[in-house]
C-alpha cells in the first residue's frame, strides 16, 4: 500500500531552521552580552586599581615635596652658616695679616731706608719712604723678594728729595702679602703715617 505524506514537510524544515537561528541568535546574543559584562568587570577592577596605585602615588609625592621642601630649608641654613663661618675666617685672617705685615716690614727694612706711609689694599701693599741711595732701595726690593709672606715687589719710583737738610731718595713701591689672605674690602685702605726703621744695633 503507497503512503502519502501530505503534510507540508517544507514549512516544517523552514520552521526548525528559523528556530535554530533564533536560537544560535540567542545564544550569540548571550554570550556577547555575557563577554561584554566580563570585559567591563575587569576594566573596571582596572581602572579602580590603576585609580588607588595614583591616590598612593599622589600621597607619596606629597611626603617627597615636604621633604624636598625641608631639606631645601637645611641648605639654606648651611649656607648660611658657612657663610658666618667665612666672614669670621676672613676677619680672623684679615687681623692675622696686618701682625704679618708689620712683623716682615721691620725684619726686612735694611739699614739707612725709612718708611713713611704703608697703604693696603686687600693684598696688595704700598710702601713709600725714604733711603740713603738707590743701592738701599734695591736691598729692600730683594728683602722683600726673599721673605714668606711677601712676593712680587714692584718699585713705583723714585726720586730725589731734601728732608731735615739732607738729601736723600723717595721712593714708591708695591708689594704683594702671602700666602693669599681672603678679599679685603676695596676702599678700605689703612694707611701708617710716621717712619718706620730699623735701628743698627737691633
Amino acid at each position: 500500500m503507497i503512503r502519502i505524506n501530505l503534510l507540508p514537510h517544507r514549512e516544517q524544515k523552514r520552521a526548525a531552521r528559523q528556530r535554530q537561528a533564533a536560537f544560535l541568535a540567542g545564544a550569540v546574543a548571550v554570550l556577547g552580552l555575557l563577554a561584554a559584562f566580563m570585559v567591563h568587570a575587569v576594566l573596571g577592577a582596572q581602572v579602580e586599581n590603576q585609580g588607588a596605585r595614583n591616590q598612593y602615588l599622589e600621597a607619596e609625592i606629597k611626603k617627597l615635596d615636604s621633604q624636598i621642601a625641608e631639606i631645601k630649608i637645611l641648605k639654606e641654613k648651611t649656607q648660611a652658616m658657612l657663610a658666618r663661618k667665612q666672614v669670621v675666617e676672613t676677619l680672623q685672617s684679615n687681623r692675622a695679616a696686618a701682625v704679618y705685615l708689620l712683623d716682615q716690614l721691620v725684619r726686612q727694612l735694611p739699614d739707612g731706608v725709612y718708611l713713611k706711609a704703608i697703604k693696603q689694599t686687600g693684598s696688595d701693599i704700598n710702601l713709600q719712604g725714604y733711603a740713603q741711595s738707590n743701592a738701599r732701595v734695591a736691598t729692600l726690593m730683594r728683602n722683600l723678594e726673599s721673605s714668606p709672606w711677601l712676593q712680587s715687589p714692584n718699585l713705583i719710583e723714585v726720586k730725589a728729595a731734601t728732608v731735615n737738610n739732607l738729601r736723600v731718595n723717595e721712593f714708591s713701591l708695591n708689594v704683594k702679602l702671602t700666602p693669599p689672605v681672603p678679599d679685603m674690602d676695596k676702599g678700605k685702605n689703612t694707611k701708617k703715617s710716621g717712619m718706620v726703621s730699623r735701628d743698627k744695633t737691633s
